[in-house]
């Protein structure tokens, strides 16, 4: 059975993940406007423009419905983020909060992502792709949003986390693995590779010009 032909049905622990990593990628936005000392209604959007960033892009590239046009739940959630960072004192954030937030929302919508895709039919390679455009394209809007270099820029291991968690979601499925035992598992390891990216500072080498390599 060709899989690039079959779309995979999305179960409730895949939809579980969209919903942590909208949470937890919208209390990153509202927590990148807290740190330059933005109203409530910055809060707001900084928080649903990072909430849905990734997920709109991949929808219109895999020709679906907006998610969260549809589903006022997902905004709501944002909204929601955005208000309980507002009012939670600032001394309970830890200065890596954000990228912990992160770290979560990338390795769940990483997987969501390349799930959509493959519901579609979209085939598990581009789908994977799709799931790497899910969970980064959101934090890149946070920075750009706060005027911060994009967290791409940074040496850590970011992409490379998505992609793992994007690419071994579609070969698990790919290989019959039910695909909430191959979603956990997917996000875990893509978790824990950006976990230990931010504990460690995991990165990969740089490029170095030939003259550079003398």
């Amino acid at each position: 059975m060709n899989t690039a032909d079959v779309a995979v049905p999305i179960g409730s622990i895949l939809v579980a993940l969209n919903i942590v990593g909208t949470l937890v990628f919208a209390a990153s936005g509202a927590l990148a406007a807290a740190r330059i000392r933005q109203t409530l209604v910055t809060f707001a959007f900084f928080a649903l423009a990072t909430g849905v960033g990734g997920g709109t892009v991949r929808d219109l590239l895999i020709g679906a419905p907006v998610f969260w046009i549809h589903d006022p739940l997902v905004a709501l959630v944002c909204l929601g983020a955005a208000l309980a960072v507002w009012i939670t004192p600032s001394r309970l954030w830890s200065l890596r909060a954000l990228d912990w937030l992160d770290a979560v929302g990338l390795a769940a919508f990483a997987v969501y992502g390349t799930a959509k895709a493959m519901s579609y039919g979209v085939h598990p390679l581009v789908a994977a792709l799709m799931g790497v455009i899910t969970g980064c394209v959101g934090g890149i809007i946070r920075d750009l949003l706060a005027g911060e270099p994009s967290i791409l820029l940074r040496p850590e291991i970011y992409v490379t986390a998505a992609a793992l968690s994007a690419g071994l979601y579609a070969l698990l499925v790919s290989a019959n693995v039910p695909t909430a035992i191959a979603g956990v598992l997917a996000a875990l390891a893509g978790f824990v590779l950006r976990a230990l990216a931010i504990a460690r500072g995991l990165a990969l080498p740089s490029y170095k010009a030939p003259a550079d390599r003398d």
